[in-house]
């Protein structure tokens, strides 16, 4: 009986939901849009112009040492060469790349060594997960480098100092070994 009486009820609920007249839609007034004030044009501001990279004349400084290093002592003609690129430990910018460049052209005309062609290297690079940009601070990865590209030499190539005085120092290893077969050292003007 309870289920009966239950039933009913609810058919009566919801039967007077539907006897509800449906209600009128709100009226839409429509807003006209804003209008909005542009600021006054202030006048352009110069872009200040970036610090100049003063020029070097690397050739003339990498010349001697690569002359030195042509005829170091235990140096083997005609094997393999990687030029590391040029390390920048100064307080200022440097074009590390141009000082390698003229490094590996310095070499080249020595016709001591066979080098590490620059493609390979960029591979080789890409391979271990270093970026073209990375400058190896380090002689082991250097080495390491050289290792994986089977290079006998490294030749390992820091700048140093600060704006006024900048030095660079380069260091030729044998990659088995680690060992320092040449050092040397010119100022950059």
């Amino acid at each position: 009986m309870k289920r009966v009486l239950l039933v009913i009820l609810s058919a009566i609920l919801l039967a007077s939901c539907s006897l509800i007249p449906p209600q009128p839609p709100a009226p839409v007034t429509p807003a006209e849009p804003e209008q909005k004030t542009e600021p006054p044009a202030k006048p352009l501001e110069k872009v200040p112009q970036p610090p100049k990279i003063p020029s070097i004349s690397w050739n003339s400084i990498i010349q001697p040492l690569i002359e030195q290093l042509a005829k170091a002592q235990g140096v083997e003609a005609g094997k393999v060469l990687l030029v590391d690129t040029v390390k920048n430990n100064t307080n200022g910018s440097l074009r590390t790349l141009q000082a390698t460049d003229a490094i590996t052209d310095m070499v080249s005309k020595t016709q001591v060594f066979q080098i590490v062609p620059k493609k390979q290297v960029y591979y080789a690079r890409q391979t271990l997960g270093l970026s073209s940009e990375d400058s190896l601070s380090l002689r082991s990865k250097s080495i390491g480098l050289a290792r994986y590209l089977n290079a006998d030499y490294v030749l390992y190539s820091v700048v140093s100092g600060n704006n006024e005085q900048r030095k660079i120092e380069m260091q030729l290893m044998l990659v088995k070994t680690g060992e320092i077969l040449w050092s040397g050292s010119g100022d950059i003007d």
